[in-house]
């Protein structure tokens, strides 16, 4: 599994990839970060729904009521136009960052 602090900074952006190929809500969510990772990241709960606050404070999702499954509604959430705008910053950001921590790598320890 992988440490909580290293991924922290990227939950935004693991979010908002799921939320490019259309609505989704928190459970769902989770269980793709967990599918997609073969399991090395869990997000927690707590971690997801600050994220989702976190996002659409700065207007980068919103959420609206759903399906409603076993008599309570169900929030989804969808990314904006903002939201991608973020996001194409946040892979942009990755990519610098990858690149100067693999000056810091050792593959032949």
């Amino acid at each position: 599994m992988i440490s909580s602090d290293v991924i922290r900074g990227y939950n935004d952006t693991i979010i908002l990839y799921l939320l490019l190929d259309g609505p989704s809500y928190g459970y769902d969510i989770s269980k793709k970060i967990r599918e997609i990772t073969n399991e090395k990241y869990i997000i927690k709960e707590t971690t997801l729904y600050s994220a989702f606050t976190r996002l659409e404070n700065n207007g980068y999702i919103e959420s609206f009521y759903g399906e409603v499954s076993f008599g309570t509604r169900r929030t989804y959430y969808r990314i904006t136009n903002k939201g991608v705008d973020y996001y194409k910053s946040k892979c942009e950001e990755w990519k610098v960052t990858k690149e100067v921590i693999s000056k810091f790598i050792k593959e032949d320890i």
